[in-house]
């Protein structure tokens, strides 16, 4: 029997955490007494992980400048988590969107940046996690580009490359998607445009989610 798998990104993709990204980044770097980049430039980065992240926004910071933003950035992330501070809404439809691929046969699973402790945090809050029968993330894995998170995703699953769809905002999915051989779906609600996910892979930009659940449920894939 054919297993057909839908791989989501986090950030930008199901949640927009974009406020609070920006918020903890400026906070890390102010930690180290650093100047932070600008806000424009990190949702650029949204989707890495974190110290291929820092390293792309700050490429003069030496290696022990790096971990200590990226320490820096755990912990003030953490905090906030802790006191209620954080603010990571799930876009308009999304739950309904992954209820419905479940109900229609999809097995689903996330493939993001975040840390495990981040995802697991942010789908309870939506009381989504038992939708997904793999989460893949930047603490057991090689940072976007590299398949590695959607190869595991796909062998979790039981799945094949070619029944297996990544559904992402950025153009690092997109690349992902072709290092695997798998194809890729571009949202346009996200953190880069969706000019850039065709140019990098994307044979489809979702104008919304709507249009999004349209274009799986026609059989596209």
């Amino acid at each position: 029997m054919t297993t057909k798998l839908a791989v989501f990104d986090c950030d930008g993709t199901l949640v927009d955490g974009q406020a609070d990204i920006c918020d903890t980044m400026d906070a890390a770097y102010a930690a180290l007494k650093i100047t932070a980049p600008s806000r424009d430039d990190v949702r650029r980065i949204v989707g890495l992980s974190l110290p291929v992240a820092i390293r792309e926004l700050s490429p003069r910071l030496s290696e022990d400048q790096v971990a200590g933003v990226t320490a820096a950035y755990k912990s003030a992330y953490f905090e906030r988590r802790q006191k209620g501070l954080l603010n990571e809404p799930l876009y308009d439809g999304i739950a309904e969107l992954l209820k419905d691929l479940r109900d229609a046969g999809w097995s689903l699973a996330v493939a993001t940046g975040k840390s495990d402790r981040g995802l697991n945090a942010v789908l309870a809050a939506h009381g989504l996690t038992d939708l997904f029968v793999s989460l893949q993330t930047a603490d057991r894995h090689p940072s976007k580009p590299h398949p590695a998170m959607l190869e595991a995703a796909i062998f979790e699953a039981g799945a094949q490359a070619a029944d297996t769809v990544m559904i992402g905002d950025t153009s690092f999915d997109m690349q992902m998607s072709r290092a695997a051989n798998v194809r890729a779906i571009g949202v346009a609600w996200g953190y880069h445009e969706p000019n850039e996910l065709l140019a990098t892979g994307a044979e489809f930009v979702a104008r919304n989610v709507a249009s999004l659940n349209e274009y799986l449920a026609g059989g596209q894939v």
